[in-house]
């Protein structure tokens, strides 16, 4: 599954407090403007986060991301660096350049950043 791309600026804000292009809500993929739907790197990152949602039975995955992200936050009293401690983001930031990466991609690949 790719994600069904909205091109939404209200719904990317309010999904990501106002501080991203995109996010993913699964099976969505809400990008801020139209012409993010060119990022290929972007549209990667998004759709390694729906392949992780899969994997975890979607609703698990985003109560997992939830309390990853109080407990990062609670470590280090800053918003980003608690998002980008989160491991579904690290696997997503450090492969979203490798285009083909989700048809390598091993099941459960997020727990390599944990």
């Amino acid at each position: 599954m790719k994600g069904k791309i909205v091109i939404s600026r209200f719904w990317t804000r309010l999904f990501s407090l106002g501080k991203a292009k995109g996010v993913t809500v699964f099976p969505f993929i809400f990008l801020f403007h139209s012409s993010y739907i060119q990022d290929e790197v972007l549209i990667n990152h998004e759709r390694i986060h729906i392949r992780q949602a899969i994997e975890m039975a979607i609703v698990p995955f985003y109560i997992w991301y939830i309390v990853e992200f109080v407990i990062r936050y609670l470590r280090f009293w800053d918003f980003n660096k608690a998002y980008l401690s989160i491991s579904f983001e690290k696997e997503a930031y450090a492969k979203e350049k490798d285009l083909n990466y989700l048809s390598t991609r091993s099941f459960w690949g997020f727990s390599k950043y944990l």
